[in-house]
């Protein structure tokens, strides 16, 4: 299900958060599915419950999972706007680079040349 990279810098529950949103995002994880539980998932990826709560609790916390008590984690229906997040947040960075770019005398056309990987400047 989920792969940890142990010489990936961020702490291993970041790593399951991340994985967890982007099953969610490519439809991996379908609106009310059910999440393993924490023990079976620590058990998976033999790491310490601990660490599944705690990225369980800020995938709760983002509004991705929410949990029944007694039945689970589940992915919620509100999980749908984290691709729109995405999206924003992906457009926001490249109205940044964007501008950061034009600043550099980058042209317009070049700017769609990289972004289309056209041309022989890629």
């Amino acid at each position: 299900m989920l792969g940890i990279n142990y010489r990936d810098g961020r702490p291993i529950y970041e790593q399951v958060v991340d994985e967890i949103e982007q099953m969610v995002v490519h439809g991996v994880l379908e609106v009310d599915s059910q999440l393993p539980s924490v023990r079976q998932m620590a058990a998976e990826l033999s790491i310490n419950p601990n660490t599944i709560q705690r990225a369980y609790s800020e995938l709760e916390n983002r509004g991705v999972i929410y949990s029944v008590k007694g039945k689970g984690n589940f992915v919620s229906p509100n999980a749908g706007a984290l691709r729109e997040r995405r999206v924003s947040e992906l457009k926001q960075q490249l109205t940044e680079l964007a501008c950061t770019a034009r600043e550099l005398g980058i042209s317009n056309a070049q700017l769609v040349q990289w972004l289309t990987g056209e041309g022989e400047d890629k």
